[in-house]
């Protein structure tokens, strides 16, 4: 396998491999790593560890998706930037389009109040993110210090409407407290890597990054003119996707905010599409194309689902590719190592938060549904059966019973 690497590939044959991973990659982002891992270190040997480990610690700095990141960053390694464009494509689209035909058919049902199904899904909903959250509390709260700095975050992202008016400002601002607390308290030396075989010089980094910010300042005031239009769409999504660090489940209460509130998307409709998303393949930031499919008033359908996805991973994209070439130097200095320790911290006090608002405070209203819900965990977490299969029975269980 050593001959393969530092060879360049085609975009076809990149697209085919990240094909087969769009459909079989079941898990969330860590399973996706390890599922890459497999195939382009080990099998295809597109590449080395040290490289590989190098751009799953810079997307693990950046906001976004961390394994569409990857995904990305893995696809024009081997191919250049159509590489890296072939393998979002080839990975993301087969969960998107079953994304956005599922919202179809949630819009087509009316009123869903009295499902049982869709309780089901939504109970399924809330022991999916305690699970992550357990996960991710293990690895990146493991002693008190950080574990202070989760609460804080939680408590912060719960009271922001009431103290700033919008949701969005504390999750933001618990994790730049966190990376400021971080940045003092939790000072390391990185370990040393080699940088990825992707050419990409400081000048075209730069344009990248400056295009993010350009993006993210910009577009708001130009979409407050149109509330309704495809700009709007694309600046909500956008900076979903610009401000959520963790990726997965930490995009919910981001997504939540840029559409329940504002009257695009019902709450049980919301709980309805992030249930059905645990049980698919891919990436699960294309919950972004069920929301933008299933949206009230244009654009919606397909239109408006397309939208929504581009708009959520374009950040993640312009990222990853824009700080890699200032990476390399910039993760050894001890303060930002600290900084990316307390914003993950950060990160899983939001999570705390959104499982209690909107998720349990909207779902779980008595003794049956917490029963439910204790059921669906012990699958989860006890008898370790996969995410989609919780998701089916859920939604079974829920018809048959709620």
């Amino acid at each position: 396998m050593e001959a393969e690497q530092g060879k360049s590939g085609s975009a076809g044959e990149v697209f085919a491999a990240f094909a087969k991973l769009g459909v079989t990659a079941f898990g969330g982002p860590v399973a996706h790593l390890g599922y890459f891992r497999s195939e382009f270190v080990e099998r295809r040997g597109w590449l080395d560890d040290r490289a590989y480990g190098e751009y799953v610690a810079l997307a693990q700095f950046l906001p976004g998706p961390a394994s569409s990141q990857v995904g990305m960053a893995l696809g024009a390694h081997r191919a250049g930037w159509l590489g890296g464009l072939a393998a979002w494509t080839a990975f993301t689209l087969p969960s998107a389009l079953l994304m956005i035909a599922f919202a179809y058919g949630v819009v087509a049902m009316g009123d869903l109040s009295g499902a049982g199904w869709l309780a089901g899904l939504k109970l399924v909903a809330v022991a999916v993110v305690i699970q992550a959250l357990w996960q991710m509390a293990n690895s990146l709260c493991p002693d008190r210090p950080r574990a202070g700095l989760a609460l804080g975050g939680a408590a912060l992202a719960l009271l922001a409407p009431l103290l700033f008016g919008s949701a969005v400002l504390g999750q933001v601002g618990a994790i730049l407290l966190g990376g400021l607390i971080g940045a003092a308290a939790f000072r390391r030396e990185a370990p040393a890597a080699e940088s990825g075989g992707l050419a990409v010089g400081r000048g075209a980094g730069a344009v990248l990054l400056s295009a993010f910010f350009a993006l993210l300042l910009l577009v708001p005031p130009l979409a407050a003119a149109f509330a309704d239009g495809p700009l709007a769409v694309f600046d909500s999504f956008y900076r979903a996707g610009a401000l959520v660090f963790g990726g997965g489940h930490v995009v919910l209460p981001l997504l939540q905010a840029e559409t329940v509130p504002t009257g695009w998307v019902d709450r049980d409709v919301f709980l309805a599409g992030y249930g059905a998303a645990q049980a698919l393949p891919g990436p699960l930031f294309t919950f972004a194309a069920y929301l933008g499919a299933a949206k009230e008033g244009a654009p919606s359908g397909v239109t408006g689902g397309l939208i929504a996805l581009a708009a959520v991973f374009l950040p993640g994209a312009l990222l990853i590719f824009g700080v890699l070439p200032f990476w390399r130097s910039l993760r050894r200095k001890p303060a930002m190592a600290g900084a990316v320790t307390g914003a993950n911290a950060a990160v899983v006090g939001i999570l705390l938060a959104a499982l209690y608002d909107p998720l349990w405070t909207a779902t779980v209203a008595g003794a049956q549904d917490f029963a439910f819900l204790l059921a669906a965990l012990a699958l989860l977490m006890l008898v370790k059966t996969p995410p989609w299969a919780v998701v089916a029975l859920g939604a079974l269980a829920g018809w048959l019973l709620l």
